[in-house]
């Protein structure tokens, strides 16, 4: 059972995305879902010698093994997460790979270890992201009374991890030549991240205008200085949909939907952060014109899949794969993925977009990673990124 901060965790996280006006209109956007058909294929092969991985649950490939997950969800090392391509939980928040193990398949590197497994082979990148992160720094929450248990890791500690593992290979500052060059034949992953900041927010007197603008001020921060150490090509994922996930859409009010029937309100939550985030990229675009900084536009990929499940093999967009409760959504606060009461999934989860409520199952982590690599959803395209490091 979830204890009661884990209820309080997530219903705030719902509350919060309420308190802005539903004025992006899912119904009215033109997305090409005929894009995102194909399979993701190992094409673009050596052109990266390794990548550092950021972000949050999205992104961590076994971070939080070490540290405190989130609240509804600290269950990751139980079955059945894992179990569609690993057959074991390797503290993945969902039933197989991530969007950043199909990127490291389509450039034919190995998945990339998490940076508390020590003992792991670094050569060809490091994964820094760690589920239930922040982009504003924790310090920032304490200092306005947020004393809410939350995971103490930031976007700012995962830069801090990140330097600690340039000076651990000689790379100081903008270090020696090597250094320098070792950085430019390395893809920088920027998984999503923020939501956690919203919700966190939420019982302080700090109003949501104020925590996206230092929210998206520090990833600007985080990327500036990851191209001030030498990083050449960047990719930066937005939020996705985060109303169509079945946590929101259970809180909801029934009112509360848009075009595709998600949650309306925390739809244009991650709408309007992203707006802001994209913003932010063109300004360093400006300032870092040798640099190719790409956002990888994962709302618009999220809300093509769902705008059209079907016809890419989604049979259950709402519903939760791992979840208890039955109905439309298959989801109970009180009897999450891999909790004692919940150990056992769908026996498919292939025709599911969803898998614990929140995160989402491989299949659909498979069809978004091909939107992003080869269909045009990141801006710009991956293949302008290639282009760009081949010559």
């Amino acid at each position: 059972m979830v204890g009661s901060n884990s209820l309080r965790t997530t219903i705030i996280f719902f509350l919060l995305m309420n308190l802005l006006p539903p004025s992006f209109s899912t119904s009215s956007s033109t997305i090409r879902t005929t894009d995102a058909t194909s399979t993701t294929g190992a094409t673009h092969r050596h052109r990266f010698s390794k990548v550092y991985a950021f972000g949050d649950s999205f992104t961590d490939t076994g971070n939080t093994h070490s540290i405190t997950g989130p609240y509804s969800f600290g269950h990751v090392s139980n079955p059945p997460y894992g179990t569609t391509f690993f057959h074991r939980s390797t503290n993945r928040y969902s039933d197989g790979r991530l969007v950043v193990d199909f990127l490291a398949t389509d450039l034919s590197l190995p998945f990339l270890p998490p940076y508390l497994d020590r003992s792991s082979n670094f050569s060809h990148g490091v994964n820094f992201a760690v589920a239930g992160s922040t982009a504003i720094q924790h310090e920032f929450f304490a200092k306005n009374n947020v004393t809410m248990d939350i995971t103490p890791q930031s976007l700012m500690t995962q830069l801090i991890w990140f330097e600690k593992y340039l000076e651990g290979k000689g790379c100081r500052g903008n270090g020696p030549r090597r250094c320098r060059a070792e950085m430019e034949n390395a893809l920088f992953w920027v998984g999503e991240i923020g939501a956690n900041d919203y919700a966190y927010s939420f019982t302080s007197s700090l109003s949501p205008n104020l925590i996206r603008e230092l929210a998206v001020n520090n990833v600007f921060n985080f990327l500036q200085a990851l191209l001030k150490t030498g990083a050449k090509y960047i990719v930066v994922q937005g939020l996705p949909l985060t109303g169509c996930l079945p946590l929101s859409m259970v809180l909801a009010p029934p009112d509360d939907r848009d075009g595709i029937g998600c949650a309306a309100s925390v739809n244009n939550q991650s709408y309007t952060h992203n707006l802001l985030l994209q913003n932010k990229l063109r300004d360093l675009r400006r300032r870092y014109p040798n640099a190719v900084i790409s956002y990888a536009d994962y709302f618009s990929a999220h809300l093509a899949v769902m705008k059209n499940p079907t016809t890419l093999g989604f049979t259950e967009p709402f519903k939760a794969c791992c979840g208890a409760g039955g109905g439309s959504f298959n989801f109970d606060l009180f009897a999450t993925c891999g909790s004692p009461n919940v150990s056992r999934a769908c026996s498919n989860p292939t025709k599911f977009v969803n898998w614990d409520g929140v995160h989402l199952t491989e299949a659909m982590y498979k069809v978004v990673s091909d939107m992003f690599l080869h269909r045009g959803y990141c801006k710009p395209s991956f293949e302008v990124l290639l282009s760009n490091k081949s010559h």
